[in-house]
């Protein structure tokens, strides 16, 4: 297969159905989807069973009891289970438009990850959105969230489909290039190399600081934020937690101030 696409989810259902369903949706078909599962009930393995025959390859559902937030664990753990060389990371709340995956398709290159973005929705809208709104596109039209609830701004060009524009967008944009759980992708054995993700972090730029060793490893990358759209589902983070953040903190700057590539706590524990 071309990729293997691993969506992060914790007790999510109703917008994991929704994100399937973009995924069902996609016009290039040759691709797995590895669900990491950081503990929930049944209810999503019921959900999952519900689209296995929906796409070219089974879902494999990698999943861990519920022991509080261990995103990095369960992602090492995916990242071992996932069948292609080449892993596209997303969130269990991010719907792809349907060119999604044919453009990460189309910008990989060895020696760089891509490093896309989200338009992040109100919780109303969210909860507006129904399957032929994902089917049909609508969900991703500026003209239609604007009138379901979404304000008139310029991070609405995000949205725009016009291959030049994009182009013209990725280039300009102030925003860094960086590893963004909800939108990038890479080749396995570049994560492989770097010994996977930090377990030692919990929630708190545990994206980015994969992908600053990435970039120690000399790994660059690329920015496709206004090229693979994927639109943000809103909910509540109760997860959140500022000594965490703090101390996710000093983990990055330590990395980036002494070069580290290889975190001690990582996927080699799996492999």
């Amino acid at each position: 297969m071309k990729i293997s696409v691993i969506i992060t989810t914790y007790n999510s259902e109703n917008w994991l159905r929704k994100v399937l369903i973009g995924y069902c949706n996609q016009t290039e078909k040759d691709f797995e989807i590895v669900i990491a599962d950081d503990g929930s009930t049944e209810k999503t393995a019921q959900l999952i069973t519900s689209f296995q025959d929906k796409f070219s390859y089974p879902i494999v559902h990698v999943w861990q009891e519920d022991n509080g937030f261990q995103k990095c664990k369960i992602l090492n753990k995916a990242i071992v289970k996932a069948n292609s060389k080449y892993l596209l990371f997303t969130d269990g709340d991010c719907i792809p438009r349907k060119d999604f995956i044919s453009k990460h398709l189309k910008f990989k290159e060895k020696g760089y990850f891509l490093s896309g973005g989200y338009f992040k929705l109100p919780l109303n809208t969210s909860k507006l959105i129904t399957d032929a709104d994902i089917q049909s596109g609508n969900c991703f039209n500026p003209f239609w969230l604007a009138k379901n609830g979404v304000n008139k701004n310029f991070k609405l060009t995000k949205l725009i489909r016009f291959s030049l524009f994009n182009s013209f967008m990725n280039w300009i944009t102030p925003t860094k290039k960086t590893f963004n759980g909800h939108n990038t992708s890479c080749y396995k054995e570049d994560l492989i190399a770097v010994n996977g993700f930090n377990e030692d972090m919990q929630y708190g730029g545990l994206d980015r600081e994969i992908g600053e060793r990435l970039f120690n490893l000399g790994i660059l990358s690329k920015q496709i934020r206004y090229s693979a759209i994927c639109i943000h589902l809103d909910h509540e983070r109760g997860y959140f937690n500022q000594e965490e953040w703090n101390k996710n903190l000093k983990i990055r700057e330590f990395n980036i101030k002494n070069k580290i590539i290889k975190t001690e706590n990582g996927i080699n524990q799996y492999v």
